[in-house]
């Protein structure tokens, strides 16, 4: 699971049985490097573990069992890979006993339905206010812990500075917005910005070199107002 490398069909060839793989998305939606993260941006219901027969191509093999697992709505890349994590050799154990007795199902992938998801980089965690908040607010609890969500805000004497944020955040919806990534207030209760669709409040962030914090605290040493710019 998760072994990031193509086997070669010498050793696919191997075994009296199989090769499996557990893959921790319900294929053939996000193959690939990252369907974790991609399952709670999207905002899907559910994801799972699929175990399957591995061939020569990317996730692409026969299935021989999905054990689907429902998504909380405050779920985090990290949370969610835990819990994963959890059922996977449950979910194992089982394709083993199938396959043990001989009744393992070998259901092929519909490979037009399929969807590939890249390895992240941090550079994907660069918040785009321009999305709606909805949008914002699941990346940023996709890519918790990595790679991390930031912006920039403007420091003390104007150059713009790296701002780490952190889930979780609330959706605020708001009419007649300005420009997105605008200040909408900033206190106690979070740091409020405009985005393309609604507001997002902001209450845990870690400017860079520094340690992470809630919004009063940051505030503290960084005294941005309604009307100042992130992004």
């Amino acid at each position: 699971m998760a072994y990031g490398q193509i086997l070669p069909k010498a050793v696919l060839d191997a075994p009296r049985l199989a090769c499996l793989n557990l893959h921790a998305s319900i294929l053939p939606k996000y193959r690939g490097a990252a369907p974790i993260q991609a399952a709670i941006r999207e905002g899907d219901a559910e994801t799972g573990i699929t175990v399957i027969y591995m061939d020569e191509g990317l996730d692409t093999g026969d299935v021989l069992l999905i054990d689907p697992l429902p998504i909380a709505p405050d779920e985090t890349g990290g949370t969610l890979h835990n819990r994963l994590a959890e059922s996977a050799p449950a979910t194992l154990l089982r394709a083993l006993a199938l396959l043990e007795s001989g009744d393992a199902p070998r259901t092929p992938q519909d490979h037009a339905a399929a969807t590939h998801i890249g390895k992240l980089e941090r550079d994907d965690g660069r918040l785009d206010w321009s999305r709606p908040a909805v949008e914002i607010e699941r990346l940023i609890r996709a890519f918790d812990p990595w790679p991390g969500t930031t912006t920039r805000f403007p420091g003390r004497d104007g150059t713009p500075r790296v701002l780490k944020v952190f889930p979780p955040c609330e959706v605020v919806q708001t009419g007649g917005c300005p420009a997105p990534g605008t200040l909408l207030d900033a206190g106690k209760a979070g740091l409020l910005v405009a985005t393309g669709e609604y507001a997002l409040r902001l209450r845990t962030l870690q400017p860079e070199n520094a340690r992470r914090m809630d919004t009063a605290a940051f505030l503290a040493g960084h005294p941005l107002a309604a009307g100042d710019r992130l992004g």
